[in-house]
């Protein structure tokens, strides 16, 4: 059973493409037919006029039916039902043209809003469209082109200027120069050195260079971000479904107005007119247009919101759970303090450490000596290097004899306990000992910071209405107590399973719709249970961007506040556009009961209606 439906339901959605695809051809048709009937009645042909507008109805017809059958599989009753039921009645009361002018509206209005739809995707699309198909790779002292699914960890990849970056890997030799504003909306190239991690997707916009792979294509973080807008893009919103329900109602209304007209003044013309003014209904073509542009104007930024569900649930957010480290944090430390216990300068205690830390994979070690580069120090070449993995190491630079690592590790090889001597510390700081010539010579401080701007970020946000702000954390008490000193933070929850902190998450429905922000894979079972999970950067598969309703493709917190406004924006835009049209329509419905208005005028007022609300939709897509 479950197979014939999941079938049944493949089979409506091949449909539905194919009935998009013809729309422009619909349209071509309805718009050829109307001018050759003018054309029949310039030329004095009696009769061939309404022959040659009936005509181009019935095809239309065939298709709009077509359509409504495919809606109706899926479980969806539409306004185009009203479409159908105006133009069988013009038809058979012997209004050939206001048939002929509602099948080119309801042509017009279906291409129109695939044309606006494409444009409010092209953002989206964008992404989709630059997906590489092969690679250039060395092997055996040539280059070879290859499929992305061939390439393997360890391959070995030319990249030249231009070319996307099929896969996540490292610089791996020289210096490359990418434009990642694809992924995260930045528009300044960034300069990777060698060993400097490059995330698929970026373009090079340097000169050639070797990139080693380090993962495969479909584990890489473009496969990931495009699955993702793959998903956005199928994906339909609350509102949508929300109009499909007003359908019905819409249609009451309509065909109690026309019967009305109908049966109180006996004029089958009044109600052809109540029927062709209600085709179709900015309903249905406004609220996909505004959403669908909100989602673009986001991924512009380098925001991806999962679809219509996740931008119009983003716009109605009142509290906020957020985790600490790698979101409110950077999630990496960093040098704060370097510590000079003897005669040796501060400076030259950090070159040295760095200098021996050169022959360490540790990432601490990493660290340190991505500081000491960074404040231009120039390092040495380390001798009779031994590392004790994860505790530290020892060796020389310049004749001296350096030992690095935790104060135990250290305080050890010198024989006493050198905790006494290396001070006080910060809460959640790591200290690192430095021992030169069998004597405690300094000590490093190294911290996960948090980003700055953060508590400008938070007024932001309570002044965007999110009334209740939690941090969760999985990190000691006193750490994230001293992380959220400061900060306009309501509650601190520390030392948190990752089951917890879904009942943290739980716990503010209270306050209404939630969002929880992480990035970790510790995340992932919160941000699946908050009403929007927002994720810290696309990795890939990573199970905390695969769980989150929207993607932050920068590492920058701060595009919380945009991805907010724009989902606002484009909400209110659609209500807007919503409410403006039906009550356009409904007005021009009573004036044709009434008899003010014509079928064929009817016809041409809903038209420009219909327009209007469009061209109000895509409103969504500027700032």
């Amino acid at each position: 059973m479950a197979w014939a439906l999941a079938g049944r339901h493949t089979l409506t959605m091949e449909a539905a493409r194919a009935l998009k695809i013809l729309r422009p051809y619909v349209a071509a048709v309805a718009a050829a037919g109307l001018a050759a009937g003018f054309a029949a009645r310039l030329a004095g042909a009696a009769g061939w006029p309404d022959a040659i507008w009936a005509a181009v109805t019935l095809p239309v017809l065939a298709v709009l039916l077509a359509e409504i059958v495919t809606s109706l599989r899926r479980g969806d009753l539409g306004l185009d039902i009203v479409a159908a039921v105006s133009m069988t009645a013009a038809l058979l009361v012997g209004q050939e043209l206001a048939a002929a002018i509602v099948a080119l509206m309801y042509a017009g209005g279906q291409y129109l809003e695939t044309f606006a739809e494409r444009a409010a995707r092209r953002e989206m699309t964008a992404l989709l469209s630059r997906v590489p198909r092969v690679a250039v790779r060395h092997r055996d002292g040539r280059l070879e082109e290859v499929a992305l699914d061939l390439i393997l960890p360890g391959d070995r990849l030319l990249i030249r200027q231009g070319d996307v970056l099929p896969v996540d890997g490292t610089v791996a030799g020289g210096v490359a120069v990418l434009d990642q504003s694809a992924l995260t909306g930045e528009s300044l190239p960034v300069r990777l050195k060698a060993g400097a991690a490059a995330l698929s997707g970026a373009t090079n916009a340097g000169e050639a260079f070797d990139l080693l792979a380090t993962r495969r294509a479909a584990e890489s973080t473009y496969a990931g971000i495009v699955r993702l807008v793959e998903a956005a893009q199928r994906s339909r919103a609350p509102m949508s479904r929300l109009a499909d329900r007003y359908a019905l109602l819409f249609l009451a209304v309509t065909l109690a107005l026309a019967g009305g007209a109908w049966a109180l003044i006996g004029d089958a013309i009044r109600a052809v007119a109540v029927l062709v003014v209600a085709t179709p209904c900015p309903l249905i073509l406004a609220v996909p247009v505004a959403i669908v542009s909100g989602l673009s104007r986001a991924a512009r930024l380098g925001i991806l919101i999962k679809g219509g569900k996740a931008i119009e649930m983003l716009a109605s957010i009142r509290a906020l759970v957020i985790d600490k480290t790698g979101t409110l944090t950077l999630g990496q430390a960093r040098l704060i303090e370097t510590r000079s216990l003897g005669e040796t300068a501060a400076e030259e205690v950090l070159r040295l450490a760095a200098s021996l830390d050169q022959a360490s994979k540790h990432i601490i070690a990493q660290t340190v000596v991505a500081e000491a580069r960074r404040r231009g120090l120039t390092l040495a070449i380390p001798a009779e290097v031994a590392e004790v993995p994860g505790e530290g190491i020892l060796g020389r630079v310049d004749g001296r004899a350096v030992i690095v690592g935790g104060l135990r590790f250290v305080g050890a090889k010198l024989g006493f306990d050198v905790r006494s001597l290396a001070g006080q510390r910060p809460p959640g700081a790591l200290s690192v000992a430095v021992a030169l010539d069998g004597r405690l010579a300094g000590v490093l401080i190294l911290s996960d910071e948090v980003r700055s701007g953060t508590e400008q970020l938070l007024s932001e946000l309570r002044a965007l209405g999110i009334e209740r702000i939690v941090l969760a954390t999985g990190d000691r008490h006193e750490v994230a107590r001293f992380v959220a000193a400061g900060l306009s933070i309501d509650q601190v929850r520390s030392e948190l399973t990752p089951d917890q902190k879904i009942l943290a998450v739980l716990a503010e429905r209270k306050n209404g719709p939630v969002m929880m922000i992480g990035d970790g894979v510790n995340d992932a079972p919160a941000l699946a249970a908050a009403d929007i999970g927002m994720a810290m950067g696309a990795r890939g598969a990573a199970a905390s961007a695969e769980a989150a309703d929207v993607v932050l493709l920068v590492d920058q917190l701060d595009r919380v506040l945009p991805a907010i406004r724009i989902a606002r924006r484009s909400r209110a835009i659609a209500l807007e556009s919503v409410i403006a049209g039906m009550g356009l329509s409904i007005l021009a419905m009573i004036a044709a009961a009434w008899g003010y208005i014509a079928p064929v005028e009817g016809a041409l007022l809903q038209e420009a209606i219909d327009v209007l609300v469009i061209v109000n939709a895509l409103r969504a897509l500027r700032g």
